[in-house]
């Protein structure tokens, strides 16, 4: 049975797309293009979630790190939306058969590795089963719940060590979700209007497993 779009997503769409959103307010992108799959689907519990994956200890960078399916934009990519598509498959073996692609989300710039991201939203309206088929770029695949991220609770500001960095983090689904992934998590959930007060003060340094590079 195909699970119908839910009411928030295309709000989501039209506000994360207007001029002054989040996505908008970061200056023109430069440097190398990249695509990332915002991922959400019916819950098997309930409400939705959103697709996640935990990058393998044995990559040069970032090694353990959360983030969504995505990699570089190739040549041989129509657009960011193909590109997302072919790394999720890439990555979690993503059937895109099953997925309705809302649009792309204005790019957003990486200043530690010189990307600018693409996120292409997309609806999980017939979910298959996915896995960490790339094992050398993916240790773990896993849906987490959005009530779960939303959840005060669950939610904190995470700091570097240097303090140079401060943004919204995330404990969620057995995941530590911190850095780019967590401020697209952020902006996403708050211009979708599902975001609830969270304590901004609560502040956590970020273990030192997850600063390797």
């Amino acid at each position: 049975m195909t699970a119908p779009v839910p009411g928030w997503l295309p709000g989501l769409m039209q506000r994360a797309g207007a001029g002054d959103s989040f996505f908008n307010s970061l200056g023109v992108p430069e440097g190398r293009r990249s695509a990332v799959l915002i991922l959400f689907g019916p819950s098997e519990v309930g409400g939705e979630d959103v697709l996640l994956t935990q990058r393998s200890e044995h990559m040069r960078k970032h090694p353990g790190q959360v983030s969504f399916p995505g990699g570089g934009i190739d040549d041989t990519d129509v657009d960011a939306t193909a590109a997302a598509l072919r790394e999720a498959h890439e990555e979690v073996d993503l059937d895109a058969s099953g997925v309705s692609v809302l649009g792309e989300l204005p790019a957003v710039p990486l200043t530690v590795t010189g990307y600018h991201v693409t996120p292409v939203v997309g609806w999980w309206h017939d979910p298959s089963e996915v896995h960490a088929k790339s094992r050398h770029e993916v240790d773990r695949v896993a849906r987490v719940r959005l009530d779960d991220l939303v959840d005060p609770a669950n939610r904190f500001t995470a700091i570097h060590p240097s303090r140079q960095f401060a943004a919204p983090a995330f404990e969620a689904g057995g995941l530590y979700i911190w850095g780019f992934t967590a401020i697209l998590l952020d902006a996403v959930l708050g211009q979708a209007g599902l975001e609830r007060p969270w304590n901004t003060a609560d502040e956590r340094t970020v273990p030192a497993r997850f600063l390797r590079r």
